[in-house]
């Protein structure tokens, strides 16, 4: 699993992972998070989702970070927004009222040019990577957001019956990566209809993690 894997994704515009509304988990649970409106929400490896028009309608900021420039263009014109762009070492950071994108490597983002961050919504990083990858994206993403409170989407499957992405990453993996960090709370865990890409049971958890008071 490499960065040409999905901006091969892209520029063949296979996007099956991309959800025509925005996510029903996020709208049922995002109030959990306890967000002021104005407060500034992370998506790393947003893609174009849906999901950042809803935040943007409720009233919050969203910044995101994407590997795809074709996807961020394309966001931005499904929100009618004219972006301005600049240069950021290896990134580009596409920005309009409320909305900062960052393009490139999300592992060249670092906390200075992220900004002041008050929650992550993971709905398809974590599960877009691989087992040897999840646990320096989840110490990164820590590092740059600070520890902020997340709501994560991850899948819980028999990771032999379907190669992924995206990836089986169930409790026990959630526990690892983040429980030194975060207290960790399964708010929800539901069937995906239909299998996981019709081709397996599979359960879409919902996790809300606060920052452990030691973090």
């Amino acid at each position: 699993m490499d960065k040409e894997f999905w901006l091969e994704k892209w520029q063949k515009n296979e996007i099956g992972f991309h959800n025509s509304d925005a996510h029903p988990l996020l709208v049922t649970h995002f109030q959990k998070l306890g967000l002021a409106p104005g407060s500034r929400v992370f998506l790393p490896l947003c893609g174009k989702t849906l999901d950042i028009g809803w935040l943007l309608t409720q009233g919050f900021r969203v910044c995101g970070a994407e590997l795809s420039e074709e996807a961020v263009i394309q966001l931005f014109a499904q929100l009618e927004l004219e972006p301005e762009i600049e240069q950021l070492n290896t990134l580009r950071r596409y920005s309009s009222d409320g909305l900062d994108i960052f393009v490139g490597d999300v592992f060249h983002l670092t906390a200075e040019m992220l900004g002041a961050i008050d929650a992550i919504y993971d709905r398809a990083a974590l599960v877009a990577l691989p087992e040897n990858m999840r646990a320096r994206y989840a110490g990164h993403l820590t590092t740059i957001a600070k520890t902020a409170p997340q709501l994560l989407i991850s899948f819980d499957y028999d990771q032999n019956l379907l190669p992924g992405p995206p990836f089986r990453v169930g409790p026990d993996e959630v526990a690892t990566l983040y429980g030194t960090q975060y207290v960790l709370n399964l708010l929800d865990s539901v069937a995906v209809e239909g299998g996981l890409k019709g081709k397996c049971p599979a359960e879409e958890q919902v996790w809300l993690l606060q920052p452990a008071k030691s973090a």
